[in-house]
Order: C-alpha cells, then structure tokens, then sequence
C-alpha cells in the first residue's frame, strides 16, 4: 500500500467529506467512471441514487482489486450527478467504503450521462 499525505492547507476553510490535498509515491492508477451497471451490463437500482451509488463503488472497489489497491489508495474522486441533491445519499454509500480520511474530490451537475437510466458515475484516481 502507498503512504498517502493529506496537508493541512492554510487559508483554505476545511473540506466536509473531503481532503483539498492528497500527495503519495507510488504507481498511479486512473479508473475510468463508472456507473450502476452489473457484471451482466444491465442497470440496477433505477431511479434510485443510493442503489446506484452501491453499485458504482462495489464497481470501484473490483477496479481497485484488479490492481491490488484498495479505497485505501484513492486520491481523488469525481463525482458526475444528473442532480446535486444525490450527493447526501451517495455520501452515506461512500462513507461505507471510505471510512477514513477522505480523498479530494469534485462534484459536477451534468444535464444527462450517456444513458438516461445513470443517475451517477464516478471516476477514481490511486496511487498505488
């Protein structure tokens, strides 16, 4: 596992569920985002953003596997919604797999993601 930083930043007001600054050594692996398709490509959790939300990171974590990393590694996130008031149901799913420090991220509104059905994606960034 990389040793993985998070500074303090000055001036800076705090995250909440978030670091501003990841730093670590390590191989870096970039996860393409992934949204609430099964191994079958079919979509679960219609309509409901907190099933998607298990779905999207239980499809992280097997990406992370592939690479022998864990959530563990992760040093930043980006989160597409097709409404910013998923955030607070995705949080609880994240929170699940991130129990501690939490990785930089980003949140972005999009209009729509490739198929109507997506209510989220998420990609990832680790440094292993």
């Amino acid at each position: 596992m990389s040793e993985l930083e998070y500074p303090q930043v000055q001036g800076v007001a705090p995250g909440n569920g978030y670091s501003h600054v990841v730093t670590g050594t390590g191989r870096w692996v970039a996860i393409s985002g992934q949204v609430a398709l099964d191994a079958n490509g079919q979509f679960v959790g219609r309509g409901s953003p907190r099933v998607q939300a298990e779905q999207v990171f239980a499809n992280l974590a097997r990406c992370l596997t592939a690479v022998d990393a864990t959530f563990e590694n992760v040093v930043k996130l980006t989160y597409f919604v097709t409404d910013v008031n998923y955030l607070p149901e995705i949080r609880v799913v994240r929170d699940k797999y991130i129990p501690g420090p939490k990785p930089a991220s980003s949140a972005v509104q999009v209009a729509s993601l490739f198929s109507p059905l997506a209510l989220l994606e998420i990609e990832a960034f680790a440094i292993v």
